[in-house]
């Protein structure tokens, strides 16, 4: 056992399937994840708490669920009075950084909602000169908010491609801030050198030069935007898979009769969720088969791969810079996603309310030499939520009480253990009309939706695609009572307590 405190490298994706490594899927290129995989244990039963970014992000620093931070979905933004992972380690002289995405706020500023991640901030190029830091418990915070040609790319990525001589970045983005054509997909024309991935890489590698001259201890995430769409990379990657080789996800026919409403709905070539919208704002995921044509859907599933290819290869920069400086047997590596991606799985695209294994099971890796098993696969139950109280205990330090994720340290160290029953994924994305909660445990998984009466449960042993909704089939009632208790149980062990009982009254 190790009696130094590790360093801790956190690198994430952006909604990655958990079935898009190398080591476990021959169709796709992943060398450097797969080297990861070799080194350390891989976690099958990882779950996201929410299965959009700003939520989940959330979760991953605060140790909190998204109905406990109160950044519960897309648009909001997380608390700056909530105790973070980089504030606790950072108290405690660890040094702490994030490089690429954030997305801890929301896009539109308002009086009572100001945001740096925003209109407005996230062009004022004079402005990011000067700030990289403290963000949310980070000593040090260089972003890039864009997901490949989006408009909203600007901050410290904008600055780092104009120092590398980029000066026509413009032409590579969507307007209104660059003059992209963004019906343009697959192949993107921005130079690989010019990549947010290549400059994550970049100053993830320095971050660690300079931890190492100090001698000091770090906690460093670095946050890739990829392989979240819109589906762009450069060349070799963007031809680097043939789309006509590779296995596409369909819909099976009839998978949605036993399916709440809005499964159904998504099949329809134009189908008019408009009576979901409560908040006056368009709601995200409700997307469909029929948003490509066979040869689309082909070519966006291999640019997909090119995209975690690409970034794979960016990771594999940051990997060998460790060892190089001889970092490696002293870090903890996790790497993760914040959430899945649907990329034709049951007829769906991109993300949303829908809480198949897709969506909320991820891709998670840990390595730390000598302490955490190489070579090894675990089916012990995992959550991102639970990242932060373990971090905590790794660093030797106490696991506050508001935190509501589950201290995995000795399951890391011994996967045959487990720390977890079940975990719970929420997704609020409305008020009332886009409300639900998963309870998933060992075999069985059940998802209740807030005000109705229809759900889903999956028996993800018997049926692992999820084809068969079992909720208002008569032969399983006890078993839905059995799940729904349990599930009410699941939500009242997760209530913080922010101190013990220390008296009487």
């Amino acid at each position: 056992m190790k009696n130094k405190r590790p360093n801790i490298l956190l690198i994430t994706s952006d909604q990655q399937h958990w079935n898009t490594i190398g080591a476990f899927n021959p169709e796709i290129s992943t060398p450097n994840l797969d080297r990861l995989v070799k080194e350390g244990t891989t976690f099958d039963r990882a779950y996201c708490p929410n299965p959009t970014c700003t939520p989940t992000r959330a979760s991953i620093i605060t140790g909190k669920y998204p109905s406990q931070h109160g950044a519960w979905t897309l648009g909001t933004s997380l608390s700056e009075k909530h105790t973070t992972i980089g504030e606790l380690l950072g108290k405690d002289e660890y040094r702490t950084a994030l490089v690429g995405k954030a997305h801890f706020q929301q896009v539109t500023p308002t009086e009572e909602h100001p945001t740096l991640e925003g209109r407005g901030t996230l062009h004022d190029y004079e402005f990011w000169k000067k700030f990289n830091g403290p963000y949310y418990g980070f000593e040090v915070a260089e972003m890039a908010r864009n997901h490949t040609n989006e408009w909203l790319v600007g901050q410290h990525y904008v600055l780092w491609l104009e120092e590398q001589g980029c000066t026509n970045w413009r032409d590579y983005f969507a307007a209104p801030t660059g003059t992209m054509d963004e019906n343009k997909l697959y192949h993107w024309q921005l130079p690989e050198k010019f990549h947010y991935n290549s400059w994550i890489a970049e100053r993830t590698n320095e971050l660690l030069e300079s931890y190492k001259e100090e001698d000091e201890s770090f906690f460093l995430w670095a946050s890739f935007p990829d392989p979240h769409p819109p589906y762009l990379v450069p060349e070799p990657w963007a031809s680097m898979y043939d789309p006509n080789t590779l296995t596409i996800p369909h819909v099976m026919p009839g998978e949605h009769d036993q399916n709440p409403p809005h499964f159904g709905m998504t099949q329809q070539e134009k189908p008019d969720f408009s009576s979901y919208e409560e908040s006056g704002f368009s709601i995200h995921g409700y997307h469909s088969h029929q948003v490509f044509t066979e040869e689309e859907h082909r070519k966006a599933v291999a640019t997909y791969y090119g995209m975690v290819s690409f970034m794979d290869e960016q990771i594999g920069r940051i990997l060998d810079r460790l060892e190089e400086l001889g970092l490696a047997e002293d870090t903890l590596i996790v790497f993760t996603t914040d959430h899945g991606h649907f990329f034709g799985q049951h007829g769906l695209q991109f993300k949303g309310g829908f809480h198949y294994e897709d969506l909320l099971k991820i891709p998670f890796i840990v390595k730390y030499p000598n302490v955490v098993p190489a070579n090894t696969r675990s089916n012990s139950l995992q959550s991102l939520v639970d990242l932060a109280p373990t971090f905590l205990s790794f660093a030797g330090l106490p696991v506050p009480g508001a935190m509501t994720g589950v201290d995995q340290a000795a399951v890391w160290r011994e996967p045959e253990l487990s720390a977890r029953d079940h975990v719970i994924c929420e997704f609020r994305h409305e008020p009332t009309t886009i409300h639900q909660k998963t309870y998933v445990n060992e075999r069985y998984k059940i998802t209740v939706y807030y005000n109705q009466t229809y759900g889903e449960i999956f028996d993800l042993q018997e049926d692992p695609e999820e084809l068969h909704n079992l909720w208002a089939d008569e032969r399983f009632k006890d078993l839905k009572m059995e799940l729904l208790l349990k599930y009410a149980w699941a939500e009242l062990g997760k209530e913080a307590m922010p101190m013990p009982r220390v008296s009487h009254a």
